[in-house]
């Protein structure tokens, strides 16, 4: 472990590892499969470009975590988690994407060997790393174990985060806020979509002098014109032109903690139907952000600003926000909490959560959102500070 840069204190790690013991023992699991890499760093601070291909985390209550992957991997796990060497395991390239075996009945064996192929094992079935051909090998191969649905049982221990976490969501934020200036900075009529965003990626990366950033789970989402119609459109080649608004859904990252924050631009003159949503979310925004307080629920996030878009006449429907902070493709939400009405779960200090109120009508695209942290005292704090409003460049 010599020379390794841990993101944070031992102590952290091992009071993540007690909370997910804990939750492993109310929902009667021995064993728990952690397939997702989020959950995966979180426990252990691992972290590569792996999840390609299988990896896990194994909780027990007794041992410390076994991180298990494919050999070449192992050497990045040496150099990123917490555990001694002799906790990591791995497999050969023999099980890559072969049609004759499987990693995971290779980790079915080292469940074996280590004594833990009997128990209540908790799998992530909902989850984008767990495919249905890995839970047919467990099956399969781990007759006498019981196997049990852990999905988003780590997810939701990461719900409140640490001061040093919030440090890291800060300093994503101070990047998010560089890379929307340099979309004002270089957006005019004539740039092809593709050059501009070439320079949000390289200020996302380039952070501050300071402290350097990191890749983003989602990749820049810039649709312009009726392609703002659509949420999660991306780019393209094309030449920006006037008479268009583009959204810019963009996230810093620091040490994989997100902090995304949308803004829309437009070119030229906006339609009056566009510039009366803006201000009915920029009102709906204040409004939640207000009643995002310890002690309120998700749901009255979400009811605070539909009530505001309502006495505007602005119709909007699902939810508008959920939970983030440390994330790996091809999310950079943690699959909890969401703001929305039907959601009663309880604001406590810590929290994060992307508040996401994006209008999308007939012609045009209006995304403005913020991160919100929700504290002790009054309402949520904003994890960048970005002026709140459609921005026009004539």
């Amino acid at each position: 472990m010599t020379g390794i840069d841990f993101p944070f204190e031992l102590s952290e790690y091992e009071a993540r590892l007690n909370k997910t013991r804990c939750a492993m023992e109310k929902a009667g699991i021995e064993v728990l499969i952690v397939v997702d890499p989020s959950n995966m760093g979180w426990l252990t601070g691992y972290d590569g470009w792996s999840f390609y291909v299988h990896q896990a985390v194994i909780i027990t209550h007794d041992l410390l975590p076994l991180w298990w992957g494919r050999s070449m991997d192992g050497f990045g796990a040496r150099r990123t988690v917490y555990m001694p060497n002799i906790n990591i395991l791995s497999y050969g390239d023999e099980y890559v994407q072969s049609t004759e075996r499987h990693a995971m009945d290779h980790l079915s064996l080292m469940l074996k060997e280590h004594g833990l192929s009997t128990r209540s094992i908790g799998v992530e079935m909902e989850n984008y790393y767990f495919s249905a051909a890995a839970y047919k090998s467990l099956e399969k191969n781990l007759p006498d174990a019981t196997l049990v649905d852990a999905t988003a049982l780590v997810n939701w221990q990461r719900l409140l985060k640490s001061s040093a976490e919030i440090r890291f969501m800060r300093r994503a934020g101070i990047i998010v806020e560089k890379m929307h200036d340099r979309v004002l900075e270089k957006m005019q009529p004539g740039l092809r979509k593709n050059d501009l965003v070439a320079e949000i990626y390289h200020q996302a990366i380039s952070g501050t002098k300071d402290f350097g950033g990191d890749y983003p789970a989602i990749v820049p989402l810039t649709p312009t014109g009726l392609d703002a119609t659509a949420a999660h459109l991306t780019w393209n080649d094309k030449p920006l032109e006037r008479g268009a608004g583009t959204f810019f859904e963009l996230a810093g990252c620091y040490r994989r903690y997100h902090v995304p924050l949308a803004r829309t631009v437009y070119l030229g003159t906006p339609p009056n139907d566009m510039i009366r949503a803006e201000a009915a979310v920029v009102d709906g925004l204040e409004a939640g952000i207000d009643a995002a307080r310890a002690g309120n629920r998700a749901c009255d996030v979400a009811n605070a600003l539909y009530t505001a878009l309502k006495r505007a006449g602005v119709t909007k429907d699902g939810r508008c926000g959920y939970s983030i902070g440390l994330s790996y493709p091809p999310d950079w939400g943690e699959r909890t909490v969401s703001f929305r009405p039907e959601d009663q779960t309880e604001l406590k200090p810590g929290m994060t959560f992307h508040f996401m109120p994006g209008i999308w009508a007939d012609t045009w695209g209006l995304e403005i959102t913020e991160s919100l942290h929700i504290v002790e005292q009054g309402p949520a704090e904003c994890l960048a500070t970005y002026p709140r409003k459609l921005f026009v460049i004539d």
